[in-house]
């Protein structure tokens, strides 16, 4: 080397430390062995390492981490500089080439340093395997590559873990969310069974309930069911006799109404059409179908609910359609036009008959009375 190198420790006053660089000329005739030994002494100096030689792989490794973190030009510290990098890079890779040579099964030594770093320095630049293993090249490859497959599977297995425990945390949030929504509801009701409980004893204090006919009275046994529990059917009279009526019964008879009033409307309209129908008739009865078909479309989302609340599969009912509707009242219009058409007919037929009697019953005493004058007149009267 041109010149040998001696890196101080970190000064103590500073946050990040400061790095000393005292360089000093050396002659470069040296024995081989002296040059060899001293510029292994002065990378492992480099690396804060004792000169001895006799640190492991992992802590020339966490030496050369540790002064990287501090003077990679990218880093982001103060004490970011290329310069000291590269020196701690190839102090780093110099103590790499000696340990590896030192451990070699073929007994090669440190007299062999100079050949190492002229022949192998180049490719173990690119075999480095961040000081992983130990052996030849394709030995510490296939040892890096284990390492990379553990860390990989280490790596898994702690995101995986990770993410049980955020899937946990968020159950544990939903579930204790819910037994809080379900302690409030608890409350709600609780509240309002003794409000109405107190105004049920408030009413029964002041004698609102002694008017009641029947008061303190027994109730009326109603016919049995053998089906139902006797408690349940007793309520479900008294509710039906005070005009109580489930919420899917007054849907039904709404559906039923609004039906009624639909078809109703369509035949009324049809009826007033002739048979068949001119091009302003055809007009207003598509006029007529455009204004129904909102209306059925209301008819068809109570249908819905309707069918959610029902209680018997078998009482569901199916949506409305203006085709069909339209089609029936066509159809009933022509039976009624049908209907007053023989109607019409009868009371024709009727009244003919009438007339015919009425004739008949005129002539008879014109005859009568053309008789009696002929013989009148044959007998001189």
């Amino acid at each position: 080397m041109s010149s040998s190198l001696l890196l101080s420790p970190w000064h103590r006053g500073f946050r990040h430390g400061r790095l000393l660089l005292l360089s000093s000329r050396r002659s470069r005739w040296f024995s081989s062995d002296d040059r060899i030994s001293r510029s292994l002494r002065e990378s492992y100096r480099v690396l804060q390492l004792p000169a001895e030689g006799r640190s492991s792989p992992a802590e020339v490794r966490a030496a050369y981490l540790r002064l990287a973190k501090l003077y990679h030009p990218d880093c982001g510290e103060p004490t970011a500089d290329a310069g000291l990098f590269a020196l701690v890079e190839e102090a780093y890779r110099a103590v790499l080439a000696h340990q590896s040579k030192t451990r070699q099964p073929d007994g090669a030594t440190e007299d062999d340093e100079d050949k190492s770093q002229g022949n192998a320095l180049q490719h173990r630049h690119y075999l480095s395997y961040e000081g992983v293993g130990s052996g030849t090249p394709s030995q510490r490859e296939r040892q890096y590559r284990q390492v990379r497959v553990d860390r990989a599977a280490e790596q898994v297995l702690s995101y995986r873990q990770r993410e049980h425990e955020r899937a946990a945390a968020a159950d544990g949030a939903m579930a204790e969310r819910d037994a809080r929504q379900r302690s409030h509801k608890i409350k709600i009701t609780q509240a309002v069974e003794r409000l109405v409980e107190d105004l049920i004893q408030e009413s029964m204090a002041r004698g609102d309930f002694r008017n009641l006919s029947g008061a303190g009275k027994p109730l009326n046994k109603f016919q049995h069911n053998p089906y139902a529990d006797p408690m349940t059917h007793n309520l479900n009279r008294i509710l039906i006799d005070n005009g109580y009526q489930p919420p899917w019964v007054v849907t039904q008879r709404d559906i039923r109404e609004g039906a009624a009033r639909v078809r109703s409307r369509l035949l009324e309209g049809r009826a007033r059409l002739g048979d068949p129908m001119t091009p302003a008739e055809r007009r207003h009865w598509e006029r007529l179908c455009s204004a129904v078909e909102e209306e059925l479309a209301k008819l068809n989302k109570m249908v819905d609910d309707y069918n959610l609340i029902v209680p018997m599969l078998g009482m569901q009912m199916v949506h409305f359609s203006l085709a069909r509707e339209a089609a029936r009242a066509q159809r009933v219009a022509e039976q009624r036009r049908a209907e007053l058409l023989q109607v019409r007919q009868e009371e024709r037929e009727r009244r003919k008959e009438e007339k015919k009697r009425a004739n008949s019953a005129n002539r008879t005493p014109a005859k009568r009375r053309g008789l009696v004058s002929w013989m009148q007149s044959l007998l001189g009267y």
